[in-house]
């Protein structure tokens, strides 16, 4: 279980623990979960802080469960810290559209389970959508550009700056920041499609 870290762990020393993890050391995870709880604690209360107020799933919740579908990846080969954090982010991302998907079906067709968008996300930062949706909407923009998607991902949910995102996929802040602004054009007119056409 994850413990609260009292200091501000280096990204070097998180580098090494994932490594020592990757190498089969089995008290690596360990040793490195209370030193990533905070970051993982702040992603995870932005993802909740966009849902519903009443949402059953707590941000501790969704850490852990994070934290179980971590622990059988001891064989990735972690790449440091920004990799983690990018793939904890996919991970949450999944967690809460399963969890949505498991609740549409048990009320059969509820209503929708609104996420709301900042302004640094859109321009309509009233627009409010179901987090089904919106994991639709991104399924559909990785079959239209891939890269453009994983950086709706890692910027919006995982939380990573631009310089981050653009260390992970290996191109220019610049292009990182172009990308940015065109996956966030075409996720609001897809996402405000869907809204207007009721699906």
């Amino acid at each position: 279980m994850f413990l609260e870290s009292d200091k501000t762990p280096s990204n070097q020393e998180i580098t090494v623990l994932l490594q020592a993890w990757h190498q089969g050391e089995d008290d690596a995870l360990e040793r490195l979960t209370p030193r990533i709880y905070d970051e993982l604690h702040r992603a995870a209360r932005r993802y909740m802080a966009r849902e519903r107020p009443n949402h059953t799933l707590q941000a501790t919740a969704l850490i852990g469960e994070t934290y179980l579908r971590l622990a059988p990846l001891q064989g990735v080969n972690w790449q440091g810290r920004t990799h983690f954090y990018a793939v904890c982010a996919k991970m949450m991302r999944r967690i809460l559209t399963d969890y949505a998907r498991a609740r549409q079906f048990k009320k059969r067709g509820g209503p929708a389970k609104p996420l709301l968008f900042s302004e640094e996300m859109l321009p309509s930062p009233a627009l409010r959508f179901d987090v089904l949706q919106v994991d639709q909407a991104l399924t559909r923009l990785a079959a239209v550009d891939e890269r453009l998607s994983r950086i709706v991902e890692l910027r919006f949910f995982g939380g990573l700056t631009e310089i981050e995102i653009a260390s992970l996929l290996k191109v220019s802040d610049r292009t990182i920041r172009h990308d940015w602004k065109l996956a966030k054009l075409w996720l609001l007119r897809e996402l405000e499609t869907v809204k207007r056409n009721g699906h």
